[in-house]
């Protein structure tokens, strides 16, 4: 008897239960999906012999994000917009007055529109 707790000295003493995790996972976060993509991200999950949890942490961690729009970007949008009505507008003028009347006005218009395109996808980002 005295071999047995000399030994059961030197070893640790076992606890019960589950081994604590190194990691504590205490936050949650809530998404809401659609039933396609629930699928989806349930198919992806199994294919990569995940659950679905593990696989959306870890598409998280690898997922690539694009900003929005610049402040200046947003703008050029709004100027297209804004000249694309005027478009419109002498569209329906030239119906009413005659479209000679109104050629180089569309002229300069449609040269205003084409710089802004140019400028748009030039633009890196």
């Amino acid at each position: 008897m005295t071999g047995s707790t000399e030994k059961d000295k030197t070893q640790k003493k076992r606890l019960p239960g589950r081994p604590k995790k190194t990691v504590s996972r205490s936050d949650f976060l809530m998404v809401r999906l659609t039933p396609t993509e629930r699928v989806l991200i349930d198919g992806r999950a199994k294919r990569a012999g995940l659950k679905s949890s593990e696989w959306f942490r870890s598409a998280a961690k690898s997922a690539k994000v694009f900003p929005r729009f610049s402040v200046e970007e947003t703008s050029w949008f709004r100027m297209l917009a804004g000249l694309a009505n005027n478009l419109n507008q002498l569209t329906h003028l030239a119906h009413v007055a005659g479209l000679f009347s109104l050629a180089l006005k569309c002229q300069a218009l449609l040269k205003q529109i084409e710089d802004l395109l140019t400028k748009i996808s030039g633009h890196d980002g």
